[in-house]
This record gives structure tokens, C-alpha cells and sequence, in this order.
């Protein structure tokens, strides 16, 4: 009988020893499932923020590259104007030179004859008598 004995309370404390190990396993499962659950949000979050990061770093180069490329197109117009200015002051001045030219030759044509020196200078005291 004692070897019954000895055999149940074997067997007792076996299936005691299997029920302590199933809850357990059911405790082990249950904190892995609970710390994949939290990896999943933690990752979602990771992949949230990158998502955020990256937009704004986008925005950031957009609004870089709007801004650079602003700043090139006021220095290339303000070069375009003084090229500008530049070139209408030139040609400005070369039409003085000319027009100065010009009457310079148109005045020793008329003055180079004694009778047609004398004609201008009887208009012009002319002129200056009737005012």
C-alpha cells in the first residue's frame, strides 16, 4: 500500500508541477504577447516620427531652395539693370560725341566761307535786337 501511496502522491505532485509549469508558460505567453504589443507601438512610433522628420526636412529644402533661388533671380536682375544703365549711359555718350562731331563739321562748313561767317553773325545781332 505504501508503494500506492507513494505512487499517487508522485503522480499528485507531477500534475501539481504540470499545472504550476501550464500557468507558467500561460504567464510567459502572456507578458511575450504583452511585450510585442508594446515593440509594435513602439515601432509605430519610430516609423511616425521618421515619417514627420523626413516631411519636414523636405519642407525644409523646399523652402531652402525657394529661398536660394530667389536670391539668384534679385542678383541676376539687379546685374541685368546695371548692365543696362551701363550700356544707356555708353550710348548716351557716344550720341554727344557724335552730335558734337556733327555740329562741329556743320559749324566750320558754314563758317569756313568769310561771306556766310559774316551772314550768321548779322542774324544773330539781329536776333539779339529784336529781343
Amino acid at each position: 500500500m505504501k508503494a500506492l501511496k507513494d505512487r499517487e502522491d508522485f503522480i499528485e505532485r507531477s500534475l501539481k508541477s504540470a499545472e504550476e509549469a501550464k500557468a507558467q508558460m500561460s504567464e510567459l505567453k502572456a507578458d511575450n504577447e504583452k511585450l510585442l504589443a508594446e515593440a509594435r507601438l513602439e515601432r509605430e512610433q519610430i516609423l511616425k516620427e521618421a515619417k514627420e522628420m523626413k516631411e519636414k526636412i523636405l519642407a525644409d529644402a523646399k523652402l531652402t531652395a525657394s529661398e536660394e533661388g530667389n536670391r539668384l533671380i534679385s542678383t541676376a536682375r539687379g546685374e541685368i539693370e546695371k548692365e543696362k544703365n551701363q550700356a544707356l549711359s555708353e550710348i548716351k555718350k557716344q550720341v554727344g560725341e557724335i552730335s558734337l562731331e556733327i555740329a562741329e563739321r556743320v559749324i566750320r562748313k558754314e563758317l569756313s566761307d568769310k561771306g556766310a561767317q559774316e551772314a550768321l553773325v548779322a542774324e544773330h545781332l539781329k536776333q539779339a535786337q529784336s529781343n
